[in-house]
């Protein structure tokens, strides 16, 4: 099945940053690094952490699993001022609108608007995250350009900070190269669709141990064979699937043969 072809340049990932401000636990932002790093960004930026040396801190480095390049350059900065250079656009992370803070949207909606501004605009675009505790405060969320909140179950919508930074980093993926997944195929994923030939046969042979072991009756045979085939038609087999059951098809009838040849014999 076709993916729609959404890809935006590959330099695109590198102009989003994922700001933490005032994080507690340096375990929290290894686990934030290992977040974006497995949906393609590397730039995450850490305002006045309680632990500044987080880059080396055991906890830090346990939860950044295959993330360790993103944690070691992570930037550390005083304030979030310092956090947002050569930003254009900022979505301060908070789960509800604050009464003098720029316009609450979805993070999709967010998203969306991510990507254009990627497309059409300079500059740099951050998604802001605020401690695990409290969250942002007011006049860092006046900072920023729009809030942006996770759509979330009202009676428990607290996240961890990881989780809620896998979020963003998810939703900003999907905006900017769309849902498809890159796998290999197995080997019998692989195998192409059987010949039509091939696949006439099969039902030929199908059709004969049916009616061999008297479940289709050729003067009434209804719609059978015909929803055997759409049946088969949306599996797709292939040559070898085919021919495995033509063989099946085969045993049954060379099974019924048998038994019809040791009745006669009596």
């Amino acid at each position: 099945m076709a993916i729609e072809d959404r890809r935006v340049d590959a330099t695109a990932f590198d102009r989003v940053r994922f700001v933490l401000v005032a994080p507690s636990h340096p375990g929290n932002v290894g686990a934030a690094a290992r977040a974006i790093r497995t949906m393609g960004f590397s730039r995450l930026e850490v305002v006045a952490p309680r632990e500044p040396g987080f880059r080396q801190h055991d906890e830090a480095l346990a939860f950044a699993t295959h993330a360790a390049g993103v944690l070691q350059a992570a930037g550390l900065h005083a304030t979030l001022a310092q956090a947002l250079a050569g930003v254009r656009l900022s979505l301060a992370m908070t789960g509800y609108a604050r009464e003098f803070g720029p316009p609450l949207a979805d993070l999709r909606t967010a998203a969306v608007r991510v990507r254009a501004h990627i497309e059409l605009e300079p500059g740099d675009v951050a998604f802001v995250f605020g401690a695990e505790r409290n969250g942002l405060a007011n006049d860092d969320i006046e900072r920023c350009s729009a809030c942006c909140a996770i759509a979330a179950d009202p009676q428990a919508a607290s996240l961890n900070l990881a989780q809620a930074v896998q979020l963003a980093a998810y939703e900003c993926r999907l905006a900017l190269v769309g849902g498809g997944i890159d796998r290999r195929l197995t080997p019998f994923e692989a195998e192409p669709p059987a010949s039509h030939e091939r696949l006439e046969g099969m039902f030929a042979h199908l059709e004969q141990a049916l009616v061999e072991l008297g479940y289709l009756d050729p003067a009434q045979p209804k719609r059978l064979m015909s929803r055997l085939r759409r049946l088969l038609a949306r599996a797709q087999p292939s040559d070898a699937e085919a021919d495995i059951l033509r063989g099946i098809a085969a045993a049954i009838i060379q099974r019924r043969a048998e038994r019809v040849g040791r009745k006669g014999g009596r």
